[in-house]
């Protein structure tokens, strides 16, 4: 049974050494010990809540932070944007309009070349640790390779069954598609049982389904605790 659409994996920068920079520590996609980034340069690209909450956050500690973003405008919360410009005012945060083009460093990294969008100036930006936040991608994994039907990273399905192009494989969640369909987490309760149904003649083809209910059945009333002789 497949459900969801995948594995959420952050959005990377298009750099050619990349890779050997996530290897050495240099490039972090989410901050879970604050102390790790005492004393340090760093810099942060992105313009979302991520970005600009961290910026706000690591700024006090760090050596240096510097905030990269493609434009002047932030898709942040108003009162982060403000903080950030406060402490911009203060030295604490170093904003540049820009993008990143390249990593520089033989074993860590040590700076970074931040281009403006039209690429007319370039900077170099002494750096020790890049955080990017451009947000979450989905990313299907081996699901890709099991030989069912996609549709624009969607796997059809019947109504009936919520079963692939692939005997006894269902999907439901946000991984299936068909007609009406509501991307609801009451919809997948919806697929869930149906598929559910479905799976049980597969794994016990000679045993039917009873069906019980909480109001009348005095064995599920005892598994939740509320049965009265």
């Amino acid at each position: 049974m497949l459900q969801g659409g995948g594995s959420f994996v952050p959005k990377k920068l298009p750099l050619n050494n990349l890779d050997k920079f996530e290897n050495l520590g240099g490039i972090q996609y989410a901050v879970r010990k604050i102390d790790n980034f005492k004393d340090k340069n760093i810099l942060i690209s992105g313009g979302g809540d991520s970005a600009l909450d961290w910026a706000v956050n690591l700024a006090p500690i760090s050596k240096m932070l510097t905030l990269v973003h493609r434009r002047k405008d932030f898709r942040a919360a108003p009162d982060t944007v403000s903080k950030m410009y406060q402490m911009k005012e203060k030295g604490l945060i170093d904003l540049v309009i820009g993008q990143v083009k390249e990593l520089k460093g033989e074993n860590k990294l040590e700076e970074i070349l931040i281009s403006s969008i039209d690429n007319a100036d370039q900077k170099i930006i002494k750096c020790d640790v890049l955080l990017p936040f451009f947000g979450l991608t989905m990313k299907l994994g081996p699901i890709a390779n099991f030989g069912i039907n996609f549709e624009k990273n969607l796997i059809p399905v019947d109504t009936e069954k919520f079963e692939t192009s692939e005997k006894s494989i269902f999907a439901i969640g946000d991984i299936n598609s068909y007609p009406g369909k509501l991307k609801l987490i009451l919809s997948g309760f919806h697929e869930a049982a149906l598929m559910s149904q479905a799976a049980h003649g597969y794994v016990y083809p000679e045993k039917k389904i009873r069906f019980q209910y909480t109001t009348a059945s005095s064995s599920l009333q005892k598994k939740l605790g509320v049965y009265n002789k």
